[in-house]
């Protein structure tokens, strides 16, 4: 029987081969939730900053190398990053002609300094993990020639910062990937969110040290600019568009108080919809940098990060089947219009969707606390975030089992990104 096709069931009702595949897929999920579970545990017990994910690291690929039947994944640790992995898997008897439709699945698992896996990024390792089980629990369950498919999981450490899988793009980890998954814990469930382009800088003033009460005018005080530059920025807010975040701190501002500070340091973010509006914004807060210098005698030193994080391009055929697949699990989505115009944040998954199709959705998780708080931190290592998780996992793979067995909706995600790759180009070459 083929997957379009249909056979009865108890009760007379007839169902596709392909939803008797997207159940194996759930019951796959729900065999292995224990393991998912302990995994997204041991993650979020011993939270690691960006690129120092080692732990995390070791806990994924051996979850990978013990998954029953022994030896069914191939494990690449430390793949071109150092806290990266590749694990993959297809079915027995897939040759190289033709070529497998390669699918890949994306785990993030790095933490926020001071309050740990405030993001969820515990959960989203767990989601990755789980979807990539689910599609090869279908696939296994064939009782034919099995489809070429190759399943991929992707360890993409440093979301939080440094953006890995920009490092993983540069090093070709995403080079013929057809179609990517991942979801991101929040507080609603969304198929997309207008995640914007952000870029980041360091900030460094110089001016001269002397004592604070005997002779200040000898010295040339840091700490003023860094406090200038900080107001400046807030000056500029009134002119800023409404689409554009601004915000940073100031990480040091002298040693001692009877010391004039001859060194202070500020970073921040800027963010705006697009690769075509950041650069703008990103010139009106440099130039309010360098104001806060030539007043007050200071040098200034300002480096940009190491990678810019794009928008995230949407893609509404992927959309669309994740939200049809999610409804069927109970999944409630907000509206496309809140979708739309709701508030949101960066990713370096966004860079990924400009070299291949993906999709990044949004996940409750039983808590309506904030990303970025400790609440948030407690509610991603609740027992109740674990059922919304895996409820997003089965429908992540239940849709990649769409893309797999409907040639005409694979065309069409591959147009959708073909046309949003287009139009962003056009409109970054438009004055």
């Amino acid at each position: 029987m083929r997957p379009g096709e249909e056979r009865p069931v108890e009760g007379g009702a007839c169902v596709s081969r392909l939803e008797l595949l997207k159940l194996r897929a759930a019951e796959r999920i729900d065999e292995a939730a224990e393991r998912l579970g302990a995994l997204s545990r041991a993650i979020w017990s011993e939270p690691e900053l960006a690129y120092e994910e080692h732990r995390a690291h070791g806990v994924l690929t051996r979850f990978f190398e013990c998954e029953p039947p022994a030896a069914s994944w191939t494990v690449q640790p430390h793949y071109h990053l150092a806290t990266a992995f590749r694990a993959e898997w297809e079915p027995p008897g897939v040759g190289a002609t033709p070529r497998p439709l390669q699918l890949g699945f994306l785990c993030e698992y790095d933490a926020l300094p001071g309050i740990g896996h405030a993001c969820g990024h515990n959960l989203i390792a767990e989601v990755g993990a789980a979807a990539a089980l689910g599609v090869k629990g279908a696939l296994e369950s064939l009782p034919g020639p099995p489809p070429p498919v190759k399943v991929i999981v992707l360890g993409t450490p440093a979301e939080e910062d440094g953006g890995g899988k920009i490092d993983l793009i540069e090093a070709g980890a995403f080079k013929n990937l057809d179609v990517v998954f991942m979801a991101h814990p929040s507080q609603e469930n969304a198929a997309y969110l207008p995640d914007v382009a952000e870029h980041d800088v360091t900030v460094k003033y110089y001016g001269k040290a002397s004592h604070a009460a005997a002779y200040p005018w000898e010295g040339v005080n840091a700490l003023d600019a860094a406090v200038l530059a900080y107001n400046n920025l807030s000056v500029l807010r009134q002119q800023m568009k409404p689409t554009w975040r601004v915000h940073g701190i100031i990480k040091s501002g002298g040693v001692k108080p009877n010391i004039i500070p001859s060194y202070s340091e500020l970073i921040y973010y800027f963010r705006a919809p697009s690769m075509k509006e950041l650069p703008v914004l990103t010139k009106k807060a440099e130039d309010c940098f360098r104001a806060a210098a030539l007043a007050t005698g200071c040098t200034v030193e300002i480096k940009g990060g190491a990678h810019d994080y794009y928008n995230v391009l949407p893609n509404k055929s992927l959309w669309k089947a994740y939200i049809e697949n999610g409804k069927k699990l109970g999944i409630e989505f907000i509206s496309e219009d809140a979708t739309l115009n709701g508030s949101s944040g960066s990713t370096d998954f966004g860079n990924v969707t400009f070299v291949v199709p993906g999709i990044h959705p949004y996940f409750y998780i039983g808590s309506d606390a904030l990303n970025h708080t400790e609440q948030y931190t407690e509610a991603a290592g609740s027992h109740e975030a674990q059922f919304y998780t895996l409820r997003t996992a089965k429908a992540l793979a239940m849709t990649a089992l769409d893309v797999i067995f409907k040639p005409e909706l694979l065309e069409r995600i591959k147009e959708d990104f073909k046309l949003k790759v287009q139009e962003e180009e056009f409109l970054n070459t438009v004055e």
